[in-house]
């Protein structure tokens, strides 16, 4: 080798050795601009304004507020906490018997259907959110009445479960998770906020029903299509039959029994049920859930519905709530969560709802899944269970979107009516959608109260025109 081939690495050493600091900066800085002068013309075109569909930013607390407070103020006007005689339409005040003449005054919504034990959940999440009474009381005015007439008309219904007449048989005489989980839900969560309603009686008639007397297949998972008394199987609708949509008519009410008597068993059962549902319903290459299936077939009908995907959602942020972190199915809970919360990330529409059968695009983008979507991944950001930097601008462009179908008055357009399960796709997709499906009032609650919280805690503004996490408030 000849000396000037040796000198030119020797050279370079010693440079390197003498300028270390020079060399790393020059190696780490963007080159000079090669012209001067005025910019070019399209040097700004990043910036222009966006017409966006949905409102692209985070709402700040009064905004929030400011919707839930139409559906507040809708509600309390048309869900009237009275009783009155049902053939002279007078008042009936005297809650100290059973009258057989007693009914609810009737509204737009029932006040011990399931879909109301979510509202009465998502009125004291508002409440708490918002440091509105308003909220809170709407709660405690029905609780107390619910608890009086359970009082009143318990002992002759549970005498004569057939024939004795109350104002609220359906939930005094369960058949259903329907009929009672998300009530009884309801209901541990107020007495565990502190509220003086004496729920003793209600919560052992919910209770008892959906850890004790609820169908369940062999291994111990819920199930509809048991006995159906004259030797057959009920067809609901098919014997053996699991509805994805039972994960949260029955499991928060487990999880929530464990935290209000201490009694681990109810803890064990509520993780078997999320983790035996699971196991049989969800599907990890899409990253979501099938609404329906049943046991003993070799297929089973892969519809996606997207509420019941909500319904399944939100079990498991509910059961995260209360269940022990010690406990050894907690991580199980917990990763099948961040699983699906990743598999409905590539589902949001660029309006920033989902669809009702949320893999197949053609189908309506629907309200009430939306909303509880909305709730379950922003309460996940909430509690560290998913990354705020990933999940946070996708939980208030869900907001955003749940917000433009909440109209002046107060109600919620596109929420899809009650639905039973199917093995085929029209059936979802021509499931009507109306403000008086009481499914999306609840999850909107919820929703707007746990976004809330969110923007409170964390920040998240513009950057290069994208919405972004930027960092903890102090």
């Amino acid at each position: 080798m000849n000396a000037s081939k040796l000198r030119r690495p020797l050279i370079g050493m010693l440079v390197a050795g003498l300028f270390p600091v020079a060399l790393n900066v020059s190696a780490q800085e963007a080159p000079a601009a090669q012209e001067k002068g005025p910019a070019a013309a399209d040097a700004m075109l990043h910036a222009l304004e966006v017409k966006y569909p949905t409102p692209y930013r985070a709402m700040d607390a009064a905004e929030v507020k400011a919707v839930l407070d139409r559906v507040f103020t809708y509600l309390d006007r048309t869900t009237p906490a009275e009783i009155i005689n049902k053939t002279t339409g007078a008042p009936v005040t005297d809650l100290s018997s059973a009258d057989p003449e007693a009914v609810l005054k009737p509204g737009d919504f029932r006040l011990t259907s399931y879909e109301w034990g979510v509202t009465y959940s998502g009125m004291l999440a508002a409440g708490a959110a918002t440091g509105d009474k308003r909220y809170t009381d709407y709660v405690m005015k029905r609780h107390q009445l619910l608890s009086d007439l359970t009082k009143a008309y318990y002992p002759a219904v549970k005498a004569d479960p057939k024939n004795s007449h109350a104002p609220i048989k359906s939930f005094l005489n369960p058949h259903a998770l329907d009929d009672a989980g998300a009530l009884c839900h309801s209901f541990m969560k107020a007495k565990l906020a502190g509220s003086a309603v004496d729920y003793s009686q209600m919560i052992g008639i919910c209770g008892d029903f959906v850890t004790k007397k609820e169908y369940r297949l062999k291994d111990g998972t819920l199930a509809r299509g048991g006995p159906d008394g004259n030797g057959g199987a009920k067809m609901r609708p098919l014997p053996n039959t699991l509805w994805l949509d039972d994960l949260f008519m029955g499991v928060p009410t487990m999880a929530y029994m464990g935290k209000t008597t201490g009694e681990r068993k109810y803890y064990d059962d509520a993780v078997k049920q999320v983790v035996q549902f699971s196991k049989r319903m969800f599907n990890p290459r899409l990253g979501i859930f099938m609404h329906g299936y049943v046991e003993g077939m070799r297929d089973h009908p892969e519809m996606h519905w997207a509420r019941a995907n909500g319904w399944a959602l939100m079990a498991m942020v509910e059961v995260l709530e209360v269940l022990p972190k010690d406990h050894k199915g907690y991580n199980a809970v917990l990763e099948q969560l961040r699983a699906h919360i990743k598999g409905l990330a590539s589902y949001q529409t660029k309006e920033g709802f989902w669809h009702q059968l949320i893999d197949r695009n053609d189908s309506y983008q629907e309200t009430s899944a939306t909303a509880i979507y909305t709730y379950a991944i922003a309460r996940a950001v909430n509690r560290g269970y998913v990354d705020a930097q990933m999940y946070g601008p996708m939980a208030n462009l869900a907001w955003n979107a749940v917000a433009t179908k909440v109209t002046g008055n107060g109600q919620i357009e596109g929420i899809c009516v009650g639905t039973g399960m199917a093995f085929d796709p029209a059936f979802y997709y021509f499931r009507p959608t109306s403000v008086k499906a009481a499914h999306g009032y609840g999850p909107t609650l919820l929703a707007g109260a746990e976004i809330i919280e969110m923007n409170k805690k964390f920040k998240f503004g513009l950057n290069d025109s994208g919405l972004m996490f930027q960092g903890v408030r102090q």
